[in-house]
């Protein structure tokens, strides 16, 4: 599992400098980023290379912050990466509440996904042969 940090602002403007800031004195390096509004609120989820040292920093500037285990799949980044994973997951029965993907690598991209059954999921997935990624450094 690759554990995932969720910051949750109030959605006005300056809030994204204010949480990049603490993470840039850090020194901590963003891999994987999204943001989710929900009106005067949202929910900033990332994955580090330095997931301890970001989280202390934020909870120690004053921002709520929680750990997720996420799912971090590797995939060719071609089209039916996202699919050949939603239908593996959808056939086993397992739900994707929510997920981000970028490319890295050369032709390679990473799906972070949140399951409603991780375990389930990562078993599932390793039977079709995915592969996973536990951290980013």
């Amino acid at each position: 599992m690759l554990k995932q940090i969720s910051v949750f602002v109030e959605n006005r403007p300056g809030k994204l400098a204010e949480v990049t800031e603490v993470l840039y004195k850090e020194g901590v390096n963003l891999r994987a980023f999204t943001i989710a509004e929900a009106g005067d609120f949202g929910i900033i989820r990332m994955v580090v290379d330095k997931t301890e040292d970001a989280y202390k920093a934020l909870k120690s500037a004053g921002f709520t912050v929680a750990l997720t285990d996420v799912l971090a799949v590797e995939v060719k980044d071609e089209p039916g990466g996202l699919y050949n994973i939603a239908k593996a997951l959808g056939d086993a029965g397992v739900n994707i509440e929510y997920v981000y993907a970028f490319a890295f690598e050369r032709e390679k991209a990473l799906i972070i996904l949140k399951p409603n059954d991780l375990k389930k999921a990562k078993e599932v997935l390793e039977e079709k042969g995915f592969l996973f990624r536990e951290k980013f450094e």
